[in-house]
């Protein structure tokens, strides 16, 4: 029955083929030792770096490598260090049927004089990197598959032999074709036995694909992951037509994150032809840094010029996220132009100073606050320059840009007097923009000098008391208790004589509108025990 399927294994097919197994090789006519097969649940006994693999034979013994000629150390192969190293099943391109990794031939019933004697097996020493043995064999194999090739785990974990046609493997590999024996160096079979290999399904899946006629095909079946596998074993082994082929379907397909880190790896590691890796690498290649700066400012732009509040919060969200300092895609400010952010800050201030001037203008008709011209009412108008301030404030806290900023709200002197003359309905939006400055100050996001924080306590602080009601009322994401404690802690940065001041205006406005008025009680009894303290 053995005897049956070996000669159905090695039937001629209609075209050169291939087949693999995890079985053992079979014993050689010298040897009648007990069959034992290989796979990788025996691999701890195996053979050190240089040894050849004999199937079935009894105890292993090292040998040092051959020093004849059919010796290949140095290979280009060496490339192969780092690969995955699990087994797989191969199936068959077609000729035969699967190979059943769990069939094990009979084990013969040893005799008296050839029963094997008990051995201590010599402890393993380190492999190399990337040996290759040749050796000839004297049963032959026949039917065109001419050529055994044996491919060992880096710890011997995993072995996967192969018979194949050695004028398909040696015509697409340089490497095999330096590796296999002269035609007429013997009459049967030859073979060829790799150690060291890492990732040895990778080194499988390169050799399968020599033997497909639809490479294309077998890559999209196999996915980017696979690809990725065989393009580094294929630039190791010098397969030509295989690394083409890999490049060419990666540089068709999407990749995920995963895919285009190890795509770079690769390409640091390897080396291939331009014209064939250009289309690759450029979707690899990052752009320079001046590049990158001014896309920033014109997205920025962008923003906080659209028309569409619902867009223009779904793009604002989106750039925080590209330019967070936690986020995979910004790790420095290279992406971001300083100079950039605040000639788009000073456009929306201007913005800002146009639209209470044209409020204070005088109304025609009824006088409504409600002002309506280019087909959007005045409170949407301001609205949005505030949200457009606020959000590039905040932009200049998370990069520590916002020094600046500082300076220029607390200079917005027409704003402050039109603060006072405007619609309560749509002013406060100046004090939301104020509120910014103040967390950002009582947290200690943001250090300013001692005149300019009093600057703008001198021109902010009374605006944020009368508008702190509508800032409840309209939140709009604002946090109202934080706001109260950070102001408080902002005003203790003062000067005491100073911060009396503020305290006794803020204690007045207090007393008379309540939950109107932010409550810094805390911080005035702070004030109150440094100023008077026995």
């Amino acid at each position: 029955m053995a005897e049956h399927a070996a000669r159905h294994l090695r039937r001629r097919g209609p075209v050169a083929g291939w087949c693999c197994s995890f079985a053992g090789v079979p014993p050689s006519p010298d040897h009648r030792l007990p069959h034992r097969t290989l796979s990788h649940a025996a691999a701890p006994q195996g053979p050190a770096a240089g040894s050849v693999c004999t199937g079935g034979e009894g105890p292993r013994k090292q040998q040092p490598p051959p020093k004849s000629p059919s010796s290949f150390h140095g290979s280009p192969s060496s490339k192969l260090a780092g690969l995955i190293d699990y087994p797989r099943r191969i199936l068959s391109p077609g000729r035969v049927s699967p190979i059943d990794p769990d069939a094990h031939p009979p084990i013969p019933t040893p005799t008296p004089t050839d029963q094997p004697q008990p051995h201590n097996p010599e402890p393993q020493q380190p492999m190399a990197p990337f040996v290759a043995v040749r050796e000839e064999e004297e049963e032959g194999q026949g039917d065109g598959l001419d050529l055994r090739l044996c491919l060992r785990g880096r710890d011997g974990g995993c072995v996967v032999v192969m018979d194949l046609d050695s004028a398909v493997l040696c015509g697409s590999s340089a490497f095999f074709a330096a590796m296999a024996p002269e035609p007429n160096a013997a009459a049967g079979a030859r073979r060829i036995e790799v150690d060291g290999v890492d990732n040895v399904a990778a080194f499988r899946d390169a050799v399968e694909l020599m033997f497909q006629a639809d490479a294309p095909r077998w890559l999209a079946r196999a996915g980017v992951s696979r690809a990725i596998a065989v393009l580094e074993v294929a630039s190791s082994i010098m397969f030509d037509k295989g690394i083409r082929s890999c490049l060419e379907y990666i540089e068709a397909v999407p990749w995920n994150e995963n895919e285009e880190e190890k795509l770079k790896h690769l390409f640091a590691r390897c080396t291939f032809v331009e014209a064939l890796s250009k289309d690759v690498l450029a979707r690899l290649q990052t752009q320079p840094s001046s590049s990158s700066e001014d896309l920033t400012g014109q997205l920025i732009q962008s923003v906080t010029s659209s028309t569409n509040n619902s867009a223009r919060k779904d793009m604002q969200s989106l750039i925080n996220g590209l330019l967070s300092k936690s986020s995979v895609y910004q790790k420095d400010l290279s992406g971001l132009n300083k100079r950039s952010l605040y000639q788009i800050c000073c456009s929306c201030l201007n913005l800002l100073v146009e639209l209470f001037k044209e409020d204070l203008e005088p109304k025609c008709g009824t006088g409504q606050a409600l002002k309506i011209r280019h087909n959007k009412p005045m409170i949407e108008r301001v609205s949005k320059q505030s949200e457009n301030l606020s959000w590039l404030f905040e932009i200049l806290v998370n990069n520590d840009m916002a020094e600046n900023f500082v300076v220029l709200w607390a200079g917005q002197d027409d704003l402050i007097r039109m603060h006072e003359q405007a619609s309560p309905m749509f002013r406060y939006e100046l004090s939301r923009i104020s509120a910014g400055v103040f967390i950002a100050l009582g947290q200690g996001k943001v250090q300013c000098p001692s005149d300019l924080r009093s600057q703008l306590f001198r021109g902010w602080f009374t605006p944020m008391l009368t508008d702190f009601g509508w800032l409840q009322r309209c939140s709009k994401g604002l946090d109202a208790r934080a706001l109260e404690d950070s102001l408080g802690q902002a005003l203790l940065t003062l000067p005491l004589r100073e911060q009396q001041s503020l305290f006794e205006e803020w204690f007045q406005c207090f007393a008379s509108r309540g939950a109107e008025c932010p409550n810094l009680s805390r911080a005035f009894q702070v004030w109150w025990r440094r100023s008077f303290a026995r």
